[in-house]
């Protein structure tokens, strides 16, 4: 473990955009990557500085002027400081090299810089969970450079929006690697702003609860307080799931759908003005509005590979999920049920489609896109969880396959060898 993460202190920043600071610079931005700063798109740009080609300091000033500005992953003060970085980083990179990949590919390192070296177009799905903001702390978490200057490990931001500006990023990282027709499931839970120790595992945070355990509050690594913000008073949710969806949406991904996931079983909360929390999210992003998507799998799938769940839910597949737990036995704090990667895979992808996790941990994803028959890559910063999900998928029996019977379902599955674990 890390010993050197920083306490949380939630301090909202004081700063403001200085037009004159600006105005003299010579050089052009792309529209693209103007339109994810400022979270506009191209039309709507071309309202405003009447094109929507390369555009200038004074155009994007004008967007920044703009109601309709909302921030993405860059604050507004900071959108040309970071265009300008942008275009001087880009002279001095020669192409990035894709990376050459197989059926199965784990790879450490930073996902920010790994995400860059997927081939263009080549992803049918994106499936993670991703740190939450200050809930966990991780095995050799290392600090980020971010585009909004912070320098932190994901999921350590100072303020809650730091790290919704953060998950941005990824997303808009991600947007060159993905295909036309491909999909993207980003499972995340809200946070509270509240002051708390930040602990490795539930197991550590339902003994504290308990009164097992006589940590003080100055023994642990890393602790989150609640005083500071610009606004979020302490005991307050902090709707970093719902921010994350919309300001996906502003940078060109179609919000297809917010699902919530019903837990079968979760921590007790000490709360007694508030009902306990029950449901972490998963959003459902594509870039195109009708994106590849094979709703009959739900039906077709074994529930243990994420097809329908028993009496807990019904035969309509629906935005709200009912889903086991995951037991975290492999060493990881924080991981989701092989049925929750297993349906997202089945629903976008067909068989040897390519699939990434940039935050693959203890491999939960990996095992799922290997029992389903896709090629799969996962990032992780951790030696140690890329190792258990190595040897989990070594343990892992290759499944029998058999065809599915369900008539019904669409011409590009039919036929397609689905895994009979039950």
């Amino acid at each position: 473990m890390n010993k050197n993460v920083k306490d949380i202190k939630p301090c909202t920043p004081i700063s403001c955009l200085k037009r004159e600071e600006f105005l003299g610079y010579p050089g052009k931005f792309a529209q693209a990557i103007v339109s994810d700063a400022v979270g506009m798109s191209k039309n709507f740009i071309r309202q405003v500085v009447g094109h929507s080609n390369s555009l200038n300091a004074q155009d994007v000033l004008n967007l920044l002027e703009q109601d309709a500005f909302s921030e993405t992953f860059v604050p507004r003060s900071k959108v040309l400081s970071y265009l300008i970085r942008r275009n001087a980083s880009e002279l001095e990179q020669v192409e990035a090299e894709s990376l050459t990949l197989g059926d199965m590919t784990l790879l450490k390192g930073n996902a920010l810089n790994l995400i860059q070296h997927l081939p263009q177009r080549s992803v049918h799905c994106v499936i993670t969970s991703t740190p939450y903001w200050a809930m966990r702390l991780y095995d050799e978490m290392e600090p980020v450079v971010w585009a909004d200057g912070e320098i932190c490990p994901f999921g350590m931001e100072q303020t809650p929006e730091g790290f919704i500006r953060h998950s941005v990023e990824v997303l808009s990282l991600l947007k060159p690697a993905m295909a036309q027709d491909g999909s993207v499931w980003w499972n995340i839970m809200d946070t509270f702003n509240t002051r708390t120790q930040i602990r490795s595992n539930s197991v550590e945070a339902l003994h504290a609860m308990q009164g097992k355990t006589k940590t003080g509050w100055t023994e642990y690594d890393c602790r989150r307080y609640s005083a500071g913000h610009s606004y979020l008073k302490d005991g307050e949710q902090c709707l970093i799931p719902m921010k994350i969806a919309e300001r996906a949406s502003r940078i060109g991904y179609y919000l297809k759908t917010f699902i919530s996931w019903t837990k079968t079983s979760t921590l007790p909360e000490p709360q007694n003005s508030r009902v306990s929390r029950n449901v972490e999210y998963i959003i459902h992003l594509s870039l195109q509005r009708t994106p590849r998507f094979y709703k009959e799998a739900y039906r077709a799938l074994p529930a243990k590979l994420g097809g329908k769940n028993g009496i807990l839910e019904s035969d309509k597949l629906s935005d709200f999920w009912h889903l086991p737990t995951s037991t975290g036995r492999d060493g990881h704090g924080a991981q989701f049920p092989l049925a929750l990667p297993g349906r997202c895979i089945a629903l976008t992808t067909k068989e040897g489609d390519l699939v990434v996790d940039p935050f693959v941990g203890a491999g939960t994803s990996a095992i799922a896109a290997q029992m389903l028959e896709r090629r799969f890559v996962g990032f992780d910063i951790s030696e140690k969880y890329l190792a258990t999900a190595r040897m989990r998928l070594l343990k892992l029996e290759k499944p029998q396959f058999i065809k599915s019977e369900i008539p019904q379902l669409h011409e590009d599955v039919q036929g397609t060898l689905l895994p009979c674990l039950d």
